[in-house]
């Protein structure tokens, strides 16, 4: 760690597509749940996928205020609500520590993709004065993490991250370095995205990316699988509480796991489509081992990007492949986007506690829906059931769109 602070995971919390906290969302992993189900938010029978992973059975005003819940996107309320959970999570007796030592960096692939849609028909129906006041808070990526200053009075550092499909993972980043170098004591950070709008539908099936699977869409996320046909789109928002150890330990906090390790690269290459041998990815990933001082053999799990589309599977199962040798091999490795489907912006977040709960529970998440083998993709993925199995060190990876890679690496914690 070359004399840098340490720093752990004391609070998280999740609004997903299968659960809405931690606890449930954790549970349902397990048992292999999907999350794929028609989309009920607008008609989608005009388009060419009909699907997607909904937050189900959430209802703002369980959790905030109406006037609040009104005022914000749902991207906004994701990331306030399981901030919230977090903190709580935490124990972090606030009121009792200098506000200037905790900080918030909290992204969104997209931002308010949902008020865009509602205030552009506005717009249309009526013109400039149908727009409402609060159309550009409502849309900025960087709300969210004002609200969650604004809520708890947290006045460290504070901004968004946005690197599509990277940008919970960077912002988990930056938060652990600006512990690590003495920036701040607590950082609440992570990501969230609610994308599921006509046109956000339309923007990715325009795309090729989506899979079309729209007779059984509980089967349609299935990473690795040699019949996988796209992503699914899924929504939502997860949110983790980094701090100093030597400050845990002092105030007697539940610790869940170390993060020891980033590592952020770009692939210079495609705007969407990753580079042959997922070479950036191979960077990212040995810049986390690097940073952490640790030997490739001495990683357990990886939960990996895996999004269920064609090339990009292939590309990271090489990659994996390049960076661990024969270990590779030795290694479980799962999607949890084959059950929550592929939260954007909030993917690093949601995986990220999904990585730290396999350490601490010592169970690996299952990869749901592998039926047929690819032989481009030869390794463990967890097939179909959950595996207990210690794991002492676990990597997160996520690669977004633009070429952004980022590897998150923690480690199990032992007093």
């Amino acid at each position: 760690m070359n004399g840098k602070r340490r720093v752990v995971v004391t609070g998280m919390g999740a609004i997903t597509p299968i659960g809405l906290n931690v606890e449930d969302f954790w549970k349902n992993l397990i048992s292999g749940m999907s999350g794929a189900a028609p989309i009920t938010y607008f008609d989608t029978s005009t388009y060419d996928t009909h699907f997607a992973c909904e937050v189900k059975g959430f209802v703002a005003t369980d959790f905030l205020d109406r006037k609040s819940a009104q005022r914000m996107d749902p991207f906004a309320q994701f990331a306030v609500i399981s901030s919230d959970m977090a903190v709580k999570d935490s124990g972090l007796p606030i009121k009792d520590f200098d506000p200037d030592r905790i900080g918030v960096v909290y992204g969104s692939g997209i931002g308010g993709m949902r008020t865009y849609d509602t205030q552009f028909n506005n717009y249309l129906q009526g013109g400039p004065r149908r727009i409402s006041p609060f159309f550009i808070p409502m849309l900025i990526p960087d709300i969210a993490c004002g609200y969650i200053s604004i809520k708890h009075g947290f006045k460290g550092p504070n901004y968004a991250t946005v690197s599509a499909c990277a940008t919970a993972s960077h912002a988990i980043g930056d938060a652990f370095r600006i512990i690590q170098y003495g920036d701040a004591d607590v950082m609440v950070c992570g990501g969230s995205e609610a994308p599921i709008t006509p046109m956000g539908l339309g923007g990715f099936n325009s795309m090729k990316a989506l899979s079309t699977r729209n007779d059984a869409p509980e089967k349609a996320s299935r990473p690795f699988d040699a019949q996988r046909d796209g992503f699914v789109m899924g929504e939502g928002g997860g949110t983790l509480i980094l701090e100093y150890l030597d400050h845990a330990i002092k105030r007697g906090a539940r610790i869940y796991c170390e993060i020891v390790g980033i590592g952020f690269t770009a692939d210079a290459h495609h705007i969407t489509a990753p580079p042959e041998g997922g070479e950036g990815a191979v960077r990212s990933m040995q810049r986390a081992l690097k940073d952490a001082g640790i030997e490739p053999e001495m990683v357990d799990y990886i939960n990996v990007h895996g999004t269920s589309t064609p090339l990009g599977d292939i590309s990271e199962n090489i990659a994996i492949k390049t960076v661990f040798g024969e270990h590779a091999k030795k290694m479980n490795i799962s999607s949890t986007k084959s059950m929550t489907g592929h939260l954007l912006g909030a993917a690093g977040a949601v995986e990220a506690i999904a990585t730290i709960l396999a350490c601490s529970h010592e169970t690996i998440p299952p990869t749901i829906n592998y039926e047929y083998p690819d032989p481009a993709c030869d390794l463990n993925y967890t097939p179909n059931v959950a595996t207990r199995q210690p794991v002492r060190y676990a990597l997160s990876n996520t690669f977004g769109f633009g070429g952004h890679n980022a590897t998150i690496l923690m480690k199990k914690y032992t007093p």
